[in-house]
């Protein structure tokens, strides 16, 4: 063996292994490779919240929510799907978080104070009004509104159906397909232009109590024809026996819809003796005199607060009948007359009545064709009425006499706080006098 030499550095110090190769070393022995992509130290979730989760993705195969602790049922709710079928959650679901998420999923504009600040309601009530909006007759399914009832009827106060379609008539080349030879020979029949019943629906629903309707398309475009905005008699009788049903009906508006005298009559006498109606809406209808008869009646035959007939066909004798029916009414506080022509010979007959009258608060006879006569009687109700605090004589012809009348009446009334004279050429004296009256009232009423 060899001795190694004095002063030999090379010798004298022992090997070792280089960086690198330590590096590579250590990588081989030291280095964890994780088959799972996903593999991390997280903690393993609790046995609850596995179960939970279970829960939550199963809901609709075996809804479990009742038998839950609350701050358990809190998470389940807060995490549920609100795709899941109104079958499942309807009668089950009532936290108003769950149905707000719902709401607001389906409609980006969301005003729950319109609904007794309830998001439950509000989702069944504008879910039940777009399943109406879109029935199309002979083509919809009723099983999607009947099926409906029982989930939502707890839950329905106000329907507001803005639109009926009618329905689709087929096109002449698919009808000649569809009818035989012999069939031709007969003619082909005409599809019926009936709406949707609302009879099952509406007597279904035990706590309704608003009911708006129009009878017509929105947004029809190039498709417009006048019978797509039809309210047939049959509509008008189908609907009539419905309201009889629905005992807890307090507010009915009916408007834009063609309703003329005899569709009125009809509607009006199956409102007769009503128990809860307090609000009634015709207006922008085709009613006329004796349509203004049957409401006349139904004012004191019933529990009636407000109507509106505004822009209908009413001249002087269906004035004179609801001046008759108000003359001996203790219910009514406001009446809307607007857009008629009941002329200075319904118009005094008002304000005869008026001079007995003690509940009515607010009337419109604005635009109506009135002129001085009226407003000298007028003039008598300011003097005697104690319980009118509007008036509306707007678009009218008072002229400058019948507006010094005026005035002169409502020197000592400390009641009224709202007289529209616009456009009727009462001169700038005497608007400008009444309004000092009002503003004193006004006064007088808030202190």
């Amino acid at each position: 063996m060899q001795e190694p030499v004095a002063g030999d550095v090379s010798t004298a110090l022992p090997s070792f292994p280089s960086q690198a190769s330590l590096a590579a070393d250590s990588y081989c022995i030291q280095r964890i490779i994780a088959e799972d992509p996903e593999w991390s130290l997280a903690i393993v979730p609790q046995l609850t919240e596995l179960c939970l989760q279970h829960i939550i993705r199963n809901f609709e195969k075996n809804p479990i929510m009742d038998h839950l602790l609350p701050e358990h049922q809190r998470k389940v709710l807060d995490k549920l799907s609100t795709g899941l079928p109104l079958t499942v959650t309807a009668n089950l679901i009532h936290d108003e978080d769950y149905w707000k998420r719902c709401c607001t999923q389906h409609w980006q504009v969301c005003d729950v104070s319109n609904y007794g600040d309830s998001w439950k309601r509000m989702f069944f009530e504008r879910h039940l009004e777009n399943i109406l909006k879109s029935f199309i007759p002979n083509i919809t399914d009723p099983n999607q509104v009947l099926e409906l009832i029982p989930l939502c009827k707890e839950y329905v106060w106000k329907l507001e159906v803005d639109q009926f379609l009618p329905p689709v008539k087929l096109d002449q080349k698919e009808e000649e397909d569809d009818f035989s030879d012999s069939g031709r020979d007969f003619g082909l029949s005409e599809v019926s232009m009936h709406h949707y019943d609302l009879g099952v629906l509406i007597t279904a629903l035990p706590h309704l109590e608003q009911l708006n309707l129009t009878y017509g398309v929105k947004d029809c475009g190039m498709n417009f024809e006048w019978n797509l905005f039809n309210f047939t008699h049959q509509d008008c009788y189908n609907l009539a026996v419905a309201l009889k049903k629905c005992h807890n009906l307090k507010i009915f508006k009916l408007t834009r819809s063609k309703v003329d005298d005899d569709k009125a009559r009809l509607l009006i006498q199956n409102l007769l003796d009503h128990p809860c109606l307090m609000e009634l809406n015709l207006s922008h209808n085709l009613i006329g005199d004796k349509g203004a008869c049957a409401v006349g009646k139904l004012i004191n035959h019933s529990k009636l607060e407000i109507l509106d007939m505004c822009n209908n066909q009413i001249r002087h004798l269906g004035a004179q009948a609801l001046a008759q029916a108000l003359a001996n009414n203790s219910t009514l506080t406001s009446l809307n007359l607007r857009l008629n022509c009941v002329e200075d010979e319904g118009g005094q007959a008002i304000g005869r009545a008026l001079l007995t009258n003690t509940t009515l608060k607010s009337i419109h006879l604005g635009s109506n064709e009135l002129s001085e006569p009226t407003a000298t009687l007028f003039s008598q109700v300011l003097a005697q009425n104690s319980a009118l605090t509007s008036i509306n004589f707007s678009c009218n012809h008072i002229g400058l006499d019948g507006g010094k009348q005026l005035l002169e009446g409502l020197m000592d009334n400390k009641i009224l706080t709202e007289f529209d004279l616009r456009l009727a050429e009462v001169g700038q004296e005497s608007e400008y006098l009444i309004n000092q009256i009002l503003q004193a009232n006004q006064e007088r009423a808030r202190l």
